[in-house]
Formats: structure tokens, C-alpha cells, sequence
């Protein structure tokens, strides 16, 4: 990662725990754009670096945030995990063979915001279950489920456009 991409992911990440931390507007909503962070990440990183990346930011975001400690890093790992199958599912194996970096402009909003749905998607299926522990009725899990992807799914296709000077 160049000096620039390295700061706009600092950045990024300290803008999410302020989100977290001052903007709360319902137990039914958690915006989330942590996924795509860990989607744009350089496709030539090795998955072990990227997993890595993922667990340090999960846990510096909980650390700040006041979440549980930990919760954000079990989601973030399994997306980093399978950052790899999603972009060889969603745009084939041609960006690993010319080593290319995900971005809108090359490969289209439409492919990108599947991608972003899937890790988001997967990211918040992980930490809301987690979060309710069996505690909540299900229903109360998926209807926050739903409404988290719908509104932060927009919002990391908007962060995903400009990561990448794309």
C-alpha cells in the first residue's frame, strides 16, 4: 500500500468510530463501510496480511468505538478470509493474473456494488449474531440485518468510488 492509500484507510477508520460512537440514530441500524475498506485493499496482498489487517482494524475500531472488544474483528476476518473468492466470483481470475487493484471506474459500479453487498452482507450476518449472543428474537436480528445492508451497502459504493481515485 502506497503512503496515501495507508492514510485514507487510517482516516477511514477513525471516521467509523466516530460514526459508532456519535451516531446512533436506532438499535435497528448499524452503518458499516468497514467491509469495503478490507475488499480494496491491494489484490496482490497475500490473504494471511489482509486477515491480519482486518483483525487490527476490528479491534483498534471496538477499542475506540466501546464496543465489545473483539466483536468487529470476528466479522471482519471471515471477509477478509474470503476477500478473494468474492472477487474471483464476482470479476474472475484476470485481476489476479494482471495484478490489478478493484476499482468502479475499471469494473463497473454494478459489479463492485455486488461485491460490496456480500462482504457487507457477510460481515453483518457475523456481528449481529454475535452482538444478540441468542438474546434477541430473530426477527429483531434480521430486521437490523436488512436495514443496516440497505443503507451502508450505498455508502460503501460512495467510500469504494473514491478510495481508489476512481
Amino acid at each position: 500500500m502506497r503512503g496515501s492509500d495507508i492514510l485514507k484507510y487510517l482516516i477511514l477508520a477513525a471516521a467509523q468510530v466516530l460514526l459508532w460512537n456519535f451516531c446512533n440514530f436506532t438499535q435497528f441500524l448499524t452503518i458499516v463501510y468497514l467491509p469495503v475498506m478490507i475488499l480494496f485493499l491491494p489484490v496482490k496482498q497475500h490473504s494471511a496480511l489482509s486477515m491480519l489487517i482486518a483483525f487490527a482494524t476490528g479491534l483498534a475500531v471496538d477499542f475506540f468505538a466501546g464496543s465489545p472488544l473483539g466483536l468487529c474483528s470476528l466479522a471482519l476476518v471471515p471477509v477478509a478470509f474470503l476477500r478473494k473468492f468474492i472477487i474471483i466470483l464476482i470479476f474472475g481470475s484476470e485481476l489476479y493474473s494482471r495484478n490489478e487493484n478493484l476499482s468502479v471506474d475499471r469494473q463497473g459500479w454494478e459489479k463492485i456494488f455486488f461485491a460490496i453487498i456480500l462482504s457487507t452482507a457477510l460481515f453483518l450476518a457475523v456481528y449481529i449474531i454475535a452482538d444478540s449472543a441468542g438474546t434477541r428474537p430473530v426477527w429483531i436480528d434480521l430486521v437490523k440485518g436488512t436495514v443496516s445492508l440497505l443503507v451502508s451497502a450505498p455508502i460503501s459504493l460512495y467510500i469504494a468510488a473514491h478510495l481508489h481515485g476512481g
